[in-house]
């Protein structure tokens, strides 16, 4: 059962945020068909970075690690008052520090442009920090809101309801897309409409979650609980896991103060890419990893070591099977995927080129993005936050050092190409420190699926290096036609690699069957 339900919860959290990401993906098209990659989508890419990086950081980073392993005890342990009272001393607590932090960073808002994007004031375009300033006090609100919204979500994926919480960054998206096509037009300066979609989606999602912790009893009322055990079980979980937990994070984060005195439009290109390569990724590596914390959690609360390790290995097996041929067709199909996205209107051939660079480089990490989402959760479920803290500074160090040696030949692709190569050695060194304690084991049959995944991999990869033509080939052709000739490959692709898996033997079983 415990496959089962693993497997339907990934796949129910999968569906929710494959239609969040689809929508997503309508949204960017507004976006760059709408405002291009230039000045203005710069400056608010920038401005909505700043939060959004400090939301993955704490909310859904080192918050969301550390709280969900406290109430699976809770609930484990206590009774549903205790868990309430937990629940209401938390978000109180959470809700308080936010609040501060928010109103602080509003007022500092031109000093965290420099900070974070310095090339902005040093490059001497006009307007473009006080721009991204300006942006930046609208957006910044916006971590106060979605870090309750994401503890709104821990609650309810710990009690088994995963389909709301994916669902919920579909309201981000509308919000945008209502902001690039119904407001924009009614600010003096258009761009400025996104700053204020950001700040009304935050608003939006956490209203959305009340209602359903209200049916599970433990919608609360808010108080301060800083004494409260629990909360400060919580905090000091957080402590290190605000680094271990969110260094992509803190890597695209590099690549924004870098990408900053480059040519404008890079901040743009590094964008829509990492937005490609976090659709497989939020579609299936944060589901994964998302219903692996509460069952990784529930297994070590009950001591349950076998369970634990099965679980983990299961979910390295998928990881495999849906990953790799993921981070092959977008590397692959980087060109004709963005021509037919977003290469309309103010998005031209050239933003089309120097997009695809940064795109192919990236999907040189994406098993490994996959990999970190899939094994840091074997440490904080066991509530062990300072190995994958060690870990995530080696990791940073190498992005910072790869960044310095790559930006100069490869410009904008090189520190995409840097954040993948310090993924690979993060997922190296979680993945070895779990086996070198003990906690993942893996069960028989991987030399087989290897041997599987090799013959699949090939096939897809001879089918679409049929696909590739001339960028203009694809600007020139109408939008359904691109659509269409894309949808063609990408089917002929992937019926190639999963046709070679069958006939290799693989056969599709619940999570922890043999592969």
């Amino acid at each position: 059962m415990a496959r089962v339900r693993l497997l339907r919860g990934t796949f129910t959290v999968g569906v929710m945020t494959l239609a969040s990401r689809v929508l997503g993906f309508a949204r960017d098209m507004v976006i760059a068909g709408t405002f291009g990659a230039g000045l203005g989508t710069d400056a608010f890419f920038v401005a909505f970075r700043i939060p959004n990086f400090l939301r993955r950081l704490f909310a859904e980073g080192a918050f969301a690690q550390a709280f969900v392993p406290v109430l699976a005890e809770w609930r484990e342990r206590r009774g549903t008052g205790a868990v309430r009272e937990l629940v209401a001393a938390t978000a109180g607590t959470l809700g308080g520090v936010l609040l501060v932090a928010s109103a602080l960073g509003a007022l500092a808002a031109p000093l965290l442009i420099h900070v974070f994007a310095p090339g902005f004031a040093l490059r001497a375009e006009p307007g473009k920090a006080a721009l991204a300033a300006d942006m930046l006090r609208v957006t910044f609100p916006y971590l106060l809101f979605i870090s309750l919204t994401a503890l709104a979500g821990g609650v309810l994926n710990t009690f088994g309801r995963f389909a709301v919480p994916a669902l919920t960054p579909v309201l981000l998206n509308l919000s945008l897309i209502a902001a690039a096509l119904w407001a924009a037009p009614r600010f003096e300066r258009p761009v400025e409409a996104l700053a204020w979609g950001v700040f009304a989606a935050g608003a939006l999602q956490l209203a959305f979650q009340l209602p359903f912790l209200a049916r599970l009893g433990l919608l609360g009322r808010p108080r301060w609980g800083w004494r409260h055990p629990g909360v400060r079980r919580i905090l000091r979980l957080m402590g290190p896991g605000i680094v271990g937990s969110s260094v992509a994070q803190v890597n695209l984060l590099v690549d924004t103060v870098i990408a900053s005195f480059l040519t404008t439009g890079s901040i743009s290109w590094l964008y829509y890419a990492d937005r490609l390569v976090e659709f497989p990724l939020g579609v299936f590596g944060i589901a994964l990893g998302t219903v692996a914390l509460p069952a990784l959690s529930a297994r070590h609360a009950a001591g349950d070591a076998a369970g634990f390790a099965a679980i983990l290995d299961r979910a390295l097996r998928w990881t495999g099977l849906i990953a790799l041929p993921a981070a092959l067709g977008l590397a692959l199909l980087a060109g004709p995927i963005l021509a037919t996205l977003f290469g309309y209107g103010a998005f031209g051939e050239r933003d089309v080129a120097m997009s695809a660079r940064a795109l192919a480089a990236y999907a040189l990490g994406l098993p490994a993005y996959v990999l970190v989402k899939v094994l840091a959760p074997g440490y904080y479920a066991r509530q062990d936050t300072r190995t994958p803290v060690r870990i995530a500074v080696l990791a940073m160090g190498a992005n910072v050092l790869l960044n310095l040696l790559l930006v100069v030949p490869l410009a904008h692709a090189g520190l995409a190409l840097a954040s993948a190569l310090s993924a690979w050695l993060n997922a190296g060194l979680l993945y070895r420190g779990l086996r070198r304690r003990g906690v993942l084991r893996h069960g028989p049959g991987w030399g087989r699926l290897g041997l599987q995944l090799a013959l699949g991999l090939a096939a897809l990869a001879g089918v679409l290096a049929l696909a590739g033509a001339p960028p203009g080939a694809w600007a020139a052709a109408p939008w359904h036609l691109r659509a269409a000739t894309l949808g063609l490959w990408i089917a002929a692709g992937a019926g190639a690699y999963f046709a070679v898996l069958w006939l290799a033997g693989w056969r599709p079983r619940p999570v922890g069957g043999k592969a």
